[in-house]
Formats: C-alpha cells, structure tokens, sequence
C-alpha cells in the first residue's frame, strides 16, 4: 500500500510539473461546473446560508490538506501586504458563495452558473483598470461575448 501511494504521489508531482496554466484553468472550469450541479441537489432543503457554511468547512479542511502537504514555504515568510489581499480575497469570495448559494435556490442552474461566469467579465475590466494589464481586441471580443452568453442564457 505505501508503495502504491508513493508511486501515485511521484505521478502527481511529475503530472503538477507538465501542466500548463490552460490545463489548470480548463480543470477549474470543469469543477466550477460540477460544483453548480451539486450545490444545486445541496441546497434545495437547507437554508443557503448554512449550506455555504457546510461548504465551507468542506474546502477549508480539503485547502489546508493540501497546502500543508505540498507546501514548501513556511507561513511566517508571508508578508503583511500579501496577507491583506489574500484575506480581503477571502471575505470576496464568502461573499460571491452566498450570493451564489441563494441565487441557486432560488433559480436554475442552467441559468445561474453563467451570470455567475460575468465574473470573468468583471476580473478583466478589474485587472485593466487596477492590476494595469493591458486589454486587447481579443478580450473586448471575448467580454463581449461571454456577457452576451450570460444573458442570452439567463432569460432564455
């Protein structure tokens, strides 16, 4: 057995290492719409404040799991600044959950995920206008259309 787990973690790393930022972000993609699809059956007889709690707890002990498995680089070199935005990240995101979570009770799933995607739209105007990134034709089109594919969805 501990041969089997040392064998299946060498892949993981050498698998890690051979992925590209496109492969991660595809993966995200794939369990961001699994996540819709499941939280959609979960939160259909709970309240949708507790059932991002729930999730919550699901994720930090599943982050932490894995931060402390991988992680290389003690947490007291983490400096003030980066600890700032990491946590002004996380209130963002508790936020964007039960908003998410109370938008699913109340709608379709088929409907909510992709006016959740605007998000996508949102991050490149925030990264243009605070981060400094320069936007070209591509991602106005691309903007464009994922906002027209949200709301083409949203009230077909």
């Amino acid at each position: 057995m501990t041969g089997l787990t040392t064998q299946s973690l060498s892949n993981l790393s050498k698998m890690k290492m051979n992925m590209n930022w496109f492969t991660w972000a595809l993966l995200s993609a794939f369990f961001a719409g699994l996540t819709a699809v499941l939280a959609k059956v979960g939160v259909a007889h709970v309240n949708s404040n507790l059932a991002t709690a729930i999730r919550t707890v699901v994720i930090l002990i599943f982050a932490w799991s894995v931060a402390l498995f991988t992680n290389s680089q003690p947490i007291s070199t983490i400096g003030g600044r980066t600890w700032v935005f990491l946590i002004l990240s996380g209130i963002a995101t508790g936020l964007s959950w039960l908003c998410y979570f109370r938008a699913l009770q109340l709608g379709e799933a088929s409907r909510v995920a992709p006016v959740d995607k605007l998000s996508v739209v949102i991050a490149i105007a925030l990264a243009a206008i605070f981060l400094h990134e320069h936007l070209t034709w591509h991602h106005w089109v691309g903007g464009l259309l994922i906002f027209t594919g949200a709301v083409v969805l949203a009230y077909a």
